[in-house]
């Protein structure tokens, strides 16, 4: 018998999670065969509705679904688990400042940090969803200094997706036509969509993005700012947050984390900014181009950066190092 990958999601009562953790339960993130314990870490006051999602799993009678642990203790929800997937953090409110925001947060992923540090395996994967996503791993990274830096990352799959589902839409393709875009830098609105790297697959033959849409003034215009904006766009058409793209952007990027990206296929993730070579300041959590194997990511080298990207790329490392100064000035007090 398999052993089973112990799978924790925080927030877990969350309307992200509740669209994610049938996902995985089913098997479309750790695959078809491998067993799992789902452990659902809430706050205090959210119990009675985890409770509910308990009961909702325990109802689909998923056979792949060994065991689920509803938790409101750290202690609990962090022990040996195999993978981290952290939703839950504090949303921003009306009136509120973003560095209050990050105050907030900074308090969340510290203590969730530590956790990991004590309780978690060393081989632990870690994802961090909720915003903003590139300083709170960053944060948790670093309150979990026993576990390697590699095994943290933050999602920017939902921007990676959404920049790929713009493109096929305006060449009238299929989604997985589309390959090889890249989300530079944050998970804002400064993040850089870029399609210079991009080919798209026409007729059966394989073209560059930029060849087949033939439109550079909608490329450096309307189709960064449509992706940057997209979740903004969701909240103003539904009055929520983006759910299910959230939780689909989540299971790709866990998937791929776990089995590896296709030959000559790279993936957007924030990691540790460590030793790239785009001139990108060390120490930043800043979303990269990646290949996956054996569960260990590289940044793709050599891409050929034009003077629009490099103001853009630097835009948005700007921001991220603004917010990381701003977050551990908190976490020095905190």
């Amino acid at each position: 018998m398999t052993k089973p990958v112990r799978t924790l999601v925080t927030g877990a009562a969350g309307q992200i999670a509740y669209s994610l953790l049938y996902g995985i339960a089913k098997g479309d993130v750790f695959g078809k065969d491998q067993p799992l314990e789902l452990v659902l870490l809430d706050i205090t006051p959210m119990m009675g509705v985890l409770n509910g999602v308990v009961m909702e799993l325990q109802d689909c009678a998923i056979p792949l679904l060994k065991e689920v642990i509803a938790t409101d203790k750290e202690e609990v929800a962090f022990k040996d688990i195999d993978v981290a997937i952290l939703v839950g953090s504090m949303p921003r409110r009306e009136g509120m400042e973003r560095k209050d925001l990050l105050k907030a947060n900074v308090n969340i992923f510290k203590s969730q940090g530590a956790a990991l540090d004590k309780y978690a395996k060393k081989t632990v994967k870690v994802i961090v969803v909720g915003n903003p996503a590139n300083t709170n791993c960053l944060t948790a990274l670093k309150c979990a200094p026993s576990i390697p830096k590699e095994n943290f990352s933050c999602l920017t799959r939902l921007d990676h997706n959404r920049a790929k589902a713009q493109v096929a839409l305006r060449l009238n393709v299929a989604s997985d036509d589309v390959k090889n875009v890249i989300i530079w830098g944050n998970h804002s609105s400064t993040q850089y969509p870029d399609v210079n790297h991009a080919v798209v697959k026409l007729q059966g033959k394989e073209v560059s993005v930029c060849e087949a849409v033939k439109d550079d003034c909608w490329l450096k215009g309307d189709f960064i700012t449509t992706v940057q904006q997209r979740g903004a766009a969701v909240i103003g058409a539904r009055k929520l947050s983006s759910a299910m793209s959230a939780a689909k952007a989540i299971c790709d990027h866990v998937r791929d984390l776990w089995f590896g990206t296709p030959e000559g296929e790279h993936v957007s993730m924030g990691v540790i900014s460590d030793g790239n070579t785009y001139g990108v300041p060390k120490d930043l959590l800043y979303s990269f181009p990646v290949t996956i194997k054996d569960k260990g990511w590289k940044i793709v080298e050599g891409l050929k950066i034009d003077d629009f990207s490099r103001q853009k790329m630097d835009a948005t490392a700007h921001e991220l190092q603004d917010e990381k100064d701003t977050a551990f000035e908190f976490l020095s007090i905190a």
